[in-house]
């Protein structure tokens, strides 16, 4: 007859809570900044995007009514190599401050995350 023998953790042996003890308040700092920001990020966002709206909304008017004359074409072209090298560096930036500081980065982005779900 075999006995399974489990080994009780003695005091010497650093569990995982003991482990993440010293990451504690920057994990808890991390979560609350993420989800403060996550918050000003949709309040922002959804002003930017109202002002958007109402100004193509005016250019689409003024266009109707023959006062002005918009080349689309023209501005995608003006448009579209800064908006790609724009986007290039900044994946690159986000990238770097991402893997700077790990535990920091992955409570910001729980709590930023947490942070758009919620209704407010």
């Amino acid at each position: 007859m075999t006995t399974s023998s489990t080994v009780a953790p003695t005091s010497t042996d650093p569990g995982f809570l003991d482990a993440l003890r010293p990451l504690l308040p920057e994990l808890s700092v991390g979560a609350l900044l993420g989800f403060a920001t996550a918050l000003a990020v949709k309040a922002v966002g959804r002003f930017v995007l109202i002002i958007v709206g109402l100004l193509f909304i005016a250019l689409q008017l003024l266009s109707y009514f023959d006062i002005v004359t918009i080349n689309w074409l023209h501005l995608q072209s003006v448009a579209e190599p800064a908006l790609k090298q724009g986007s290039e560096q900044g994946a690159a930036w986000f990238q770097r401050v991402l893997l700077a500081n790990l535990p920091f980065a992955g409570a910001f982005t729980a709590g930023f995350l947490l942070g758009l779900r919620i209704r407010i």
